[in-house]
């Protein structure tokens, strides 16, 4: 299974390398606290990163096992920190940026449906999440609570020369090639330089995997581990299928089966579903049967009096599903 991160001894050292959607591809922060907590005591890190974001539980879990690692921890922004990748950032005792890398900050985000009761749920969640972010902005950049709120409802973009002025960072380095197909429309305020920065490269190693296709017939339309796309969605007729398009589509459906798994109370059925393939129909219907194997009785849909809410019927799992990202 591909993961977003690596965790590799160099000398002395360590180097980690987040370059993709935290928590994407099944893979939770178990394994990465794991591998991180494996290190000699006192070891130095250099963490490097490049990501979008991703689940914020994951980053807070990250965030706060880096803090509690002895040895020096050093963060190197080597594209992009955005969301819930700029709270890990946040862990390391010094934070370098080259002069073409981009933090984000943003209030953290979730979808639900269901009824009021759901909604309000959603709201304190929501509430609690942003109150742990705005302490780690603001002890890491100095600024108080309410100027990290603001900037978050804003979502705001800093480049490396802002980001150190106003705290975030602590060192410029020089520029580096950004290397990231992320896709980064789902943001309100992605700086256009930036933008036109991701296209610009995924135009040119769209040309670059073509001319090697080219010359050998035998080579795979993709490097190893990359996410590829569920095998009832074929490419579309007379054009090849967009990398961007069908890395965006995997890790939607990767987060989308473990969050089916977790509110089922099944997170270890996860994996064996990435692995099949199996589309979200399926996966409703695999849990909805383990879950009537655990508990025969069927409760109703509407609440009954005299009957405890405790116990949820499949129908509101499925009404309680989303994804919480910052």
């Amino acid at each position: 299974m591909a993961s977003w991160y690596a965790i590799r001894a160099r000398g002395t050292g360590a180097e980690v390398a987040i370059y993709d959607e935290i928590g994407a591809y099944g893979v939770s922060a178990k394994g990465f606290l794991a591998e991180l907590g494996a290190l000699p005591e006192g070891t130095p890190i250099d963490l490097r990163l490049n990501s979008p974001g991703g689940s914020v539980f994951d980053a807070v879990a990250i965030h706060n096992a880096i803090k509690r690692h002895e040895g020096t921890v050093t963060v190197w922004i080597d594209g992009i920190a955005a969301s819930a990748a700029s709270y890990i950032a946040m862990a390391g005792d010094e934070i370098v940026m080259p002069e073409n890398a981009f933090l984000m900050i943003h209030d953290p985000a979730g979808l639900v449906m269901g009824t009021a009761e759901d909604m309000r749920a959603m709201a304190e969640a929501l509430d609690k999440v942003k109150g742990s972010l705005v302490s780690g902005y603001a002890a890491k950049s100095g600024r108080t609570p309410e100027e990290v709120s603001a900037l978050m409802a804003a979502e705001t973009w800093f480049d490396a020369a802002d980001a150190v002025a106003q705290g975030f960072a602590d060192r410029l380095i020089e520029p580096v090639r950004i290397a990231a197909n992320f896709d980064i429309g789902r943001f309100r305020n992605a700086p256009p330089v930036l933008v036109e920065a991701i296209e610009a490269d995924e135009e040119t190693d769209g040309d670059a995997e073509g001319d090697q296709l080219s010359g050998a017939d035998d080579e795979q339309d993709a490097a190893p581990g990359a996410p590829q796309p569920p095998a009832n969605s074929p490419p579309p007729s007379g054009a090849p299928p967009d990398p961007a398009t069908i890395r965006a589509e995997a890790i939607g459906h990767a987060r989308a089966v473990i969050d089916l798994c977790r509110l089922a109370g099944q997170p270890q059925m996860a994996g064996r579903f990435l692995e099949q393939d199996a589309s979200l129909d399926e996966v409703r219907a695999a849990l909805l049967a383990a879950k009537a194997e655990a508990e025969p009785e069927i409760a109703p849909h509407h609440p009954q009096p005299g009957r405890s809410s405790a116990a949820r019927p499949w129908g509101e799992i499925v009404a309680r599903t989303f994804k919480l990202k910052g």
